[in-house]
């Protein structure tokens, strides 16, 4: 049986609170350009920790559980932590070869356009870094350094969709309460989609699209959190797929069509509902194949 009591608190919190601090921030003149003021920013950074703020007043106050329910918890071991680490960024490679294949945009190497934006703000480009110094920084630090930084953000989110929700909305069957909570998480990103998030100019048909973004994205993440019973983990992967998203990526292939191409476009969605649907497969036939002591390794 779903805890009807407890879910419905627990999105009636978060999206309220969200829809609130955002509209304040929409009123107030905030858009997200490619240089988004800096206030704003620090709000949406807030916000992100919302769903895991409605997660502890919930089961403190409304269903009266213990913290542990939340799968707050790091998990067995670090090999999930590390495969995700190097499988997330080779997918992204994947993902943009793909958009450069179908003709959707190529590579800016000279970093032309973020150059250019830097510039208009009156900054002096003269002594900037060559583009292949900076791209091969910005590369490292996604790799190295952004998922650590970016996972205390992700770990806000994912207390709340895959530490709290997910393991509530399982009693409707895996593909039920994957396809619900991919379409609650993409409606919680609407009014930032309206003001120019991931897909600019197309405010309408963007919340459906980012709703069909979530939910493929959704499939690799429920997987490995509900395999190894950790938020911590699921905060993790978001950070490390945040430091992809939004690092070299947008700087390298800067004019690509929004729907059509790059990860969160029509290209990126197909290739993440394919990855995801192998990681079930994978630990389908792991489960069933091998002896239960042995660790699995997913795929993305």
């Amino acid at each position: 049986m779903i805890d009807r009591k407890g879910v419905f608190s627990f999105l009636l919190i978060t999206f309220a609170v969200t829809y609130l601090l955002e509209g304040i921030l929409i009123l107030s003149g905030f858009r997200v350009t490619q240089i988004p003021a800096v206030g704003g920013q620090f709000v949406v950074m807030i916000v992100m920790w919302v769903p895991a703020v409605a997660t502890l007043i919930t089961i403190r106050f409304i269903t009266h559980e213990k913290v542990n329910s939340t799968g707050l918890r790091f998990g067995p071991s670090w090999k999930p932590y590390i495969v995700s680490a190097l499988l997330i960024p080779l997918s992204f490679i994947l993902i943009y070869l793909l958009t450069w294949a179908l003709g959707l945009d190529q590579p800016d190497w000279r970093l032309t356009s973020f150059y250019s934006v830097i510039a208009a703000t009156g900054v002096d480009m003269s002594t900037a870094p060559s583009p292949t110094l900076l791209l091969i920084a910005l590369f490292f630090s996604s790799l190295v350094i952004n998922p650590f930084v970016n996972s205390i953000l992700g770990m806000g989110e994912e207390w709340g969709w895959r530490g709290y929700l997910l393991p509530r909305l399982m009693p409707l069957g895996k593909w039920k309460a994957y396809l619900l909570l991919g379409v609650i998480w993409g409606l919680w990103h609407a009014p930032l989609i309206m003001i120019g998030f991931n897909y600019p100019g197309y405010p309408i048909p963007g919340i459906f699209l980012m709703i069909l973004f979530t939910t493929a994205l959704s499939i690799y993440i429920n997987e490995l959190s509900l395999h190894y019973k950790s938020a911590i983990l699921a905060g993790w992967i978001h950070g490390v797929i945040n430091s992809q998203a939004y690092g070299i990526w947008r700087l390298l292939f800067a004019n690509t069509n929004p729907v059509l191409g790059g990860v969160s476009g029509i290209a990126g969605i197909l290739a993440l509902f394919l990855s995801g649907y192998g990681t079930i497969q994978w630990f389908r036939r792991a489960e069933t194949g091998l002896p239960k002591s042995r660790e699995v390794t997913p795929m993305i």
